[in-house]
Order: structure tokens, then sequence, then C-alpha cells
């Protein structure tokens, strides 16, 4: 697995020496490094700074973005991140979080000053973010979820996550891009892998839904769902000042052209939530392996998501 990760980590343009991380060694004189894991990246995005901040509590997954004073993610446990997060079938019928690798942490790290996933690698320097996590599952064993068992026998999974997020794309400052790799190990027999890319738990204040219509080249209103359909998504503040939304270049999935993009509301925790999603199915096993996928965060206010919308689906669009 080493030879992955540094495989992974120089194309990131990270690169690591052994299991370590390649940190250049400060000099005595300099106050000591913050904890490990935390960091924080920013770039200008009209007016204000986008600001993301990382922390060791969650693995290095995103705990906080910021724009315009306003903060973009509700980190309650270690769920509620702008993370990603795998789900696999065991070569059973697929259920949700059964058998989940995610990066911040388990379910049982809850509200904790600690997580489950181990951070292995982080580099963060000037509005660029690499890191690289063992992802805890979800669930440890004997715990459930809506009443299914885990069925995973160990809490720290052999599954790996790298990512770069840069804040920032060519002439377009309100888009984050996000690329994310799933390592995911030989031996283990699923027909089926489910990829979180990328997903973003955001404030209940952020409480109006739009979908990106790529023929219209507009934001149109959206229903809460919950679930999945095949447009990018973007979820704003009722007066239209915040917003924050995901596209992929990669979507859709073959096989899944009418999902790729969900948005959830969760009354009754206060949070919304949108992701992308990627699956893949083989009835003879789906190869361990690299798995890579390349996200576009668009925060700023819904003027500013959809202009950038336009101009990433101009670049990218399929013939």
């Amino acid at each position: 697995m080493k030879r992955y990760w540094q495989t992974i980590l120089i194309a990131l343009g990270f690169a690591c020496a052994g299991s370590a991380a390649a940190f250049p060694r400060q000099p005595r004189t300099e106050p000591a490094p913050p904890a490990r894991g935390d960091s924080a990246i920013r770039a200008k995005a009209g007016a204000s700074d986008i600001v993301i901040t990382t922390t060791a509590r969650v693995a290095g997954a995103i705990h906080s973005l910021t724009w315009d004073g306003v903060e973009f993610v509700d980190s309650f446990d270690h769920g509620r991140q702008i993370q990603s997060a795998s789900n696999f079938d065991c070569g059973k019928e697929f259920v949700p979080e059964v058998f989940n690798p995610t990066e911040a942490g388990s379910m049982a790290d809850d509200r904790g000053a600690t997580s489950t996933s181990r951070l292995l690698e982080l580099s963060a320097k000037g509005n660029q973010l690499v890191t690289l996590n063992r992802m805890a599952f979800w669930l440890k064993p004997g715990e459930k979820s809506e009443g299914n068992p885990a069925r995973n026998t160990v809490a720290l999974s052999d599954h790996y996550l790298a990512k770069r997020v840069t804040i920032g794309y060519k002439n377009l400052p309100h888009a984050i891009e996000y690329r994310a790799t799933f390592l995911v190990p030989g031996g283990e027999k699923h027909t089926y892998a489910q990829f979180e890319a990328v997903t973003g738990y955001m404030p209940s204040s952020f409480d109006a839904f739009y979908r990106f219509d790529t023929k219209a080249g507009a934001l149109e209103p959206l229903s809460d769902g919950p679930g999945e359909q095949a447009d990018p998504v973007v979820l704003a503040t009722a007066d239209g000042r915040h917003a924050m939304g995901v596209y992929s270049p990669d979507q859709p999935s073959k096989g899944f052209e009418a999902a790729g993009y969900g948005r959830f509301r969760f009354k009754t925790d206060e949070v919304v939530k949108w992701n992308c999603v990627f699956r893949t199915k083989n009835a003879t096993g789906v190869p361990g392996g690299e798995y890579q996928f390349r996200c576009f965060l668009v925060v700023g206010t819904v003027k500013d998501c959809a202009s950038t919308l336009v101009e990433l689906h101009k670049e990218f669009a399929k013939p």
C-alpha cells in the first residue's frame, strides 16, 4: 500500500518519503507547529477570502469553510463535514452505512476530540491542501444503522483516501477544485461500490435548493427531495447572498445516468446536505485499486455560483 501512497501523492503534487510526511524541518527558533491535522488555506473570491480549515479532530477532513464572514459547514459530529466516503455491498444486498469507510471518522467518535480515522499526510500551502487518510468504518463492529448490523469486523478500514483541494480554478475564483482518489484494497468481495466523492453538510439557514439546468445555463428551484437527481445542485440562504454547490465533469456514472447529485434536509438535526456520488457494479467483483474523481465546489452568492457553473459546464460539457 505504501507504493500506492507515493504514486497518488506525487500525482496530487505532494511528495512523501517512506510512510512519514516529507515536511521541511522547522528551525528551532520558530514556534511549535500546530496539532497534526490543523491547517488552513485561503484565496480571494470577490470581496472576501474563501478560507478552508482542517482539524486533527476530524483527521484532516474539511471542518470549516467561510466566505464573507459566514460559516458554510455544520461540523457537528464526525459525519457532518466537507469530506469523502465510500460504501460497499460485501457481495450481498446493498445496505448503506454497514460497510462504509469514512474520512472524518466513525459514528462512535460522535462529538469527541479525536477520530478513529488516521491522517497520514497533510500539506497546506497558500490556496492548496493535500491529505492522505486511512478511513475508519462509520460503524464499529456490533453497531447498527437503521437496525442493520455492521458488516466490518474492525474499526479501522484498509481503505485510503488521498485528496487535493485547490481554491480557485483558472479565472474562476469562486470554484474550488476537489480531487479525490479512493484506494480500495484487493481481496474484499464486493459486486457494488458507491463513492461519495465529496459531500457538504451545511447549516439549516441554507434552506433554498437549486439545480443547475445545463441547457438553460441557469439555476432553477429544486425540491428538498431527499435523494439524488442528474443535475448539479446548489444550496443557498433565502436572500441569495450565500450559497454552495457541486459540479463534476466525471458525472454521470455509467448505468446511473439519472443520479449523481444529491440534496437532503434533516429537519430534526437542523442541517442540510449536498453530495456528488459515483457508482460501479461488477458481478464478478469490484477490483481493488484506485478510483479517482474530480469535482468542483462553487461558493459565493447565488449569482456567483450560477456564473461559475456556466463556465465550468462550457469547459467540460460532453459532446
